[in-house]
């Protein structure tokens, strides 16, 4: 019987100790993958054949590929460089959009999405009311490891391209008593990276170099400042990370 007390672990499978179980569960048998849901079922995540988490945005290219026709697909402020490239690459428009899903659900009318998803395991359809399905992104998504699989490849090996392309820190939460001081400091240190090739600031402050590109925002249902930090080399993204949660 289902437990709303979830007395085993945190609903939220974006903590590690939320998926020791599935992890294991894969590992010992042997399996694919594995797909975990959020206490509502509106958000999916998925550890590959190793047991490994896969980040949420690096599975957006891969879902939007599942569909036979091409067009907008919407991503978040936090979405890496990687992913976006590959959905150019796979013949989409990619649109980047405020995080939060309903902020997304408006991105998808206005833009006319076929699909898209966020860092937190939301994704989007338009075909579905333009709302968001933790069932449907697992289903597509199967249907995409299955293929992977039909063609010779795990699924570390068929997402490779994009989750090992670049450096990227996760999502880093502060908290921090003057939100919009620390940004302030933020940006102030990112003056150091090198010289910005684009800015935008629909949420918070994405900052993008050609190295890599940093996200700093204030966190839209929680008390916190959240960063992230994308780079070309492992290296440099220890440099740029440490330099600004020194800022924070």
């Amino acid at each position: 019987m289902p437990d709303g007390n979830f007395p085993h672990h945190s609903p939220n499978p974006l903590l590690a100790e939320a998926r020791e179980q599935l992890s294991a569960a894969v590992r010992e048998n042997g399996l694919d993958c594995g797909v975990i849901f959020d206490g509502d079922a509106d958000r999916c995540m998925f550890v590959d054949e190793n047991g490994d988490f896969i980040q949420p945005d690096y599975l957006i290219p891969a879902l939007a590929a599942t569909y036979p026709e091409r067009g907008v697909a919407i991503h978040d402020v936090r979405t890496s460089r990687a992913a976006i490239e590959a959905l150019r690459a796979e013949g989409f428009t990619p649109v980047m959009g405020k995080v939060g899903h309903a902020f997304a659900k408006v991105l998808l009318r206005e833009t006319g999405a076929i699909c898209g998803g966020e860092l937190a395991g939301h994704y989007y359809f338009r075909d579905f009311f333009h709302c968001d399905s933790g069932e449907l992104a697992a289903l597509r998504l199967l249907v995409a490891f299955a293929r992977a699989k039909a063609a010779g490849m795990k699924v570390s090996e068929f997402l490779a391209p994009v989750a090992r392309k670049y450096a990227n820190s996760g999502e880093m939460n502060f908290k921090v008593d003057d939100k919009e001081a620390a940004i302030a400091r933020v940006l102030e240190a990112a003056k150091g990276l090198g010289v910005e090739t684009g800015r935008s600031d629909i949420d918070g402050y994405r900052l993008e170099y050609a190295e890599g590109w940093v996200s700093v925002r204030q966190s839209n249902t929680e008390p916190l400042l959240r960063l992230l930090v994308e780079c070309d080399t492992p290296e440099r993204l220890e440099q740029w990370r440490g330099r600004l949660v020194a800022a924070v």
